[in-house]
């Protein structure tokens, strides 16, 4: 009786140990929902500028309110990965972008572990015949110290999402700035 006592007792301690290995293994993300199709046949796009939200600039970010449609416009243009077009009714995906700057904690006497929301880049694409929306990709714009800073937060997050967007159509990625 001891002995198979002794023998359930190592069995249940090999399950466990090997569960408790199986579980600490980490696996990398994969995409188990299809990307829809549209998204990667499309070879017009028209760029929609869904605005910014006030009080982004000239600080912390230098330039005006129109700057992120204009360098993501740019930057797209850049990739040769599409056509873009002048008029939504010419392309066959319309991408609609806007910063955001989310309401938060902004006073300095804040809850200990609380922190200001991060402005953040929102693009949404939209199938231009349904207008429905296909996919949306976002990116926060990482705090920083002086402005010199802030503009590079503000381009390596708008390059992300543009990059996010090309990576979900399989394209290429942007070329650094």
């Amino acid at each position: 009786m001891g002995t198979i006592r002794a023998c359930c007792c190592l069995a249940a301690a090999a399950a466990f140990a090997s569960a408790s290995v199986a579980f600490s293994q980490k696996t990398a993300f994969t995409r188990v929902g299809p990307v829809p199709p549209s998204i990667g046949a499309a070879k017009t796009i028209f760029v929609s500028n869904a605005g910014s939200d006030s009080g982004l600039f000239p600080e912390p970010f230098s330039g005006d309110q129109d700057r992120p449609y204009t360098q993501f416009y740019s930057a797209l243009k850049a990739t040769g990965a599409y056509v873009l077009a002048d008029d939504p009714s010419q392309a066959d995906l319309v991408l609609e972008l806007r910063l955001t700057a989310p309401y938060g904690p902004t006073n300095p006497d804040k809850v200990a572990g609380a922190a200001d929301p991060l402005p953040m880049f929102r693009l949404v694409v939209y199938d231009r015949k349904t207008h429905y929306v296909l996919w949306a990709c976002t990116q926060s714009v990482e705090g920083a110290v002086g402005q010199k800073y802030h503009d590079k937060t503000f381009d390596d997050a708008l390059t992300g999402v543009l990059n996010q967007f090309l990576s979900v159509a399989g394209k290429p990625p942007a070329p650094a700035h």
